[in-house]
């Protein structure tokens, strides 16, 4: 099932310049892994050594913080938008 992962600036550079890249996932896990499968590089920037979302950055399913939904296990239907924010902090 094909899902659109949306992505920072910051990690366009890994997905030749694109916004947005279409993968076949149905979670959140599933999601990070195909778009490490077809561009590399992605994962390690999103995911920390153990496989966990690293701190600074965010993940929305449908507008929805996963940290509050399943985490990474969040399940992504059909033309969801799963996307990754960088945190902001500022001051």
């Amino acid at each position: 099932m094909s899902v659109i992962v949306r992505l920072p600036s910051q990690l366009r550079v890994l997905v030749g310049g694109a916004g947005e890249v279409a993968v076949e996932a149905t979670t959140v896990r599933g999601a990070i892994e195909a778009l490490e499968a077809t561009h590399p590089g992605i994962a390690p920037r999103v995911l920390d050594d153990r496989g966990a979302l690293r701190r600074f950055v965010n993940v929305f399913v449908a507008d929805e913080d996963v940290r509050f939904l399943d985490g990474l296990d969040t399940i992504v239907e059909a033309g969801q938008t799963v996307s990754l924010v960088p945190a902001v902090a500022g001051g």
